[in-house]
């Protein structure tokens, strides 16, 4: 059956965008249908993008062939998509906001039994159903919030057992046509455990997790925690350059907590996406962007930390380098609402509102495409039906209810879910 979707406000598409620049912000008409538009989705496709009144005449009314749904002009947006995320893990860490407000570091609280080891620990001990059933209901809170796909990392096994395990339980929920797809990314490089050290645990990584996951087959990328105290260069070059081999793409979190000199890393590897890149130095922005590497910035991660610094957003936008938002949910950061991080971006940093939707949509979709090979993160004639029906006629209200979800419905894959 055909839908066909009528009487909307305005579509932001992005349909004819590359890049959201400051041209861009200066000619919205560029990325933005005024209201009075409509949709046709056929199956999973957007088949058809015409005036309201048009369609109207066209179709009418609700037949055997399709479905006409009146959108009351409330405003469309692409289907977000969260590029970033650690969305499986038990043990909560909730605990350790008040070891933060005695002072103590990330690396400090790690080595007094919190951090990611904590983390690990509850995660190895639970079943494959029990972190199912949470990555589940994960799944339906991000979707409600308007999320249609993400990327997931494992990490939180650091065993090849658990890596796996946990990369397979993700391979199992992407089955559910009702949740948002996921690209999935191994991450065994996310902390080193207690029984090993830095060589050892590389060793292991190298000789026994890597060769494991490259058998099972679910991991599209590999990613590294490239941090002073963590994974150095030499150790991330190491891993990243093998999981490359073996046919992953290749991602980074660099310079979280200091310039470590990962940009440098990321710019040399190539890889898709640098992420956090918080303190990057502008010298290895520069290289990063002229070596076609994505600035994934996460800056709900400074905000659950108290930090009052955020990335260079603007400065992005004014040079017309790559970037992309995500939630970075973890641990740390309880977050999986988009429109929670397009508001500290909005009403916490002055950037524009389209600049920090595209973020989230159509420049995250060139990092982590769709299962499907349609685009998506727009709304095209022929791409995917992954969209945002908002509660008003207001496009800008996507990013401006932090403590609530603007959405009032979302087309996820040509199927309508009401929130």
């Amino acid at each position: 059956m055909r839908r066909v979707f009528l009487d909307a406000g305005p579509i932001v598409h992005f349909g004819n965008v590359t890049r959201v620049n400051e041209h861009t912000l200066h000619n919205t008409s560029e990325s933005i249908h005024e209201s009075g538009m409509g949709l046709i989705v056929d199956d999973d496709t957007i088949i058809q993008i015409s005036e309201s009144d048009d369609l109207k005449n066209e179709y009418g009314s609700t037949t055997e062939e399709y479905e006409v749904i009146s959108l009351g002009g409330s405003a469309i947006i692409p289907g977000l998509i969260d590029s970033h995320t650690h969305l499986l893990w038990e043990g909560d860490r909730s605990f350790e906001v008040s070891m933060k407000r005695k002072g103590l570091t990330y690396q400090q609280i790690a080595e007094s039994g919190g951090g990611i080891a904590y983390t690990v620990n509850q995660t190895r001990q639970a079943s494959s159903n029990q972190i199912y059933l949470t990555g589940r209901n994960r799944l339906k809170l991000s979707l409600k919030n308007g999320t249609t796909h993400l990327e997931a990392k494992s990490g939180y096994g650091l065993t090849t057992d658990t890596e796996c395990r946990l990369l397979e339980v993700m391979n199992d929920l992407n089955k559910e046509s009702e949740l948002p797809s996921i690209d999935l990314t191994w991450m065994g490089a996310h902390a080193i455990p207690k029984n090993h050290n830095l060589k050892t645990y590389v060793e292991e990584i190298l000789s026994e997790q890597l060769p494991a996951i490259l058998d099972q087959g679910y991991a599209r990328n590999a990613d590294v925690f490239c941090e002073p105290g963590w994974f150095d260069l030499e150790s991330t070059e190491d891993i990243l350059i093998s999981a490359s081999k073996g046919g992953l793409s290749k991602r980074l979190h660099i310079d979280e907590f200091e310039d470590g000199d990962g940009g440098r890393l990321a710019s040399d590897l190539q890889v898709v996406t640098a992420d956090h890149a918080h303190h990057t130095s502008e010298v290895n922005r520069i290289t990063m962007n002229d070596n076609n590497v994505n600035a994934g910035f996460l800056p709900g991660t400074p905000f659950s930390q108290g930090e009052k610094e955020y990335p260079p957003f603007q400065q992005y936008i004014g040079q017309n380098w790559k970037w992309t938002i995500a939630t970075d949910f973890n641990p740390n950061c309880q977050t999986l609402s988009l429109p929670f991080i397009g508001s500290l971006l909005v009403q916490r940093n002055q950037i524009h509102p389209l600049a920090a939707l595209a973020a989230c949509t159509v420049h995250a979709a060139e990092i982590s495409p769709h299962p499907s090979g349609k685009s998506h993160g727009t709304i095209e004639k022929g791409g995917l039906a992954n969209f945002n029906i908002l509660k008003n006629e207001h496009w800008e209200s996507w990013c401006l209810t932090p403590g609530h979800s603007p959405i009032a419905g979302t087309v996820l894959e040509g199927k309508m879910i009401i929130h």
